[in-house]
């Protein structure tokens, strides 16, 4: 039978270590379960740090704005004025 699930052994300063066991019992929760939470909550973090980076290039790649329909609406705008 194969497992559903992957172990990870993690090192934690002793400080840290007591608020992660206090927060797991003080919500009658598992440790691995606040780690789930946490890694999906920083993952969740970096996919908009990304796309907000992303928007910032595509504003400065494109000061304008022009979306695609903007871009195939010039293009025929141009050709008419021809």
């Amino acid at each position: 039978m194969q497992r559903t699930t992957r172990q990870f052994t993690i090192s934690l300063p002793p400080e840290l270590a007591e608020q992660v066991s206090a927060l797991a019992r003080t919500e009658s929760r598992t440790i691995s379960e606040l780690f789930r939470e946490a890694f999906r909550t920083y993952r969740a973090l970096r996919v908009r740090a990304l796309l907000n980076e992303s928007q910032e290039i595509g504003l400065r790649t494109n000061p304008m704005g022009y979306t695609a329909d903007d871009v195939e609406r010039l293009i025929h705008e141009t050709h008419l004025e021809k």
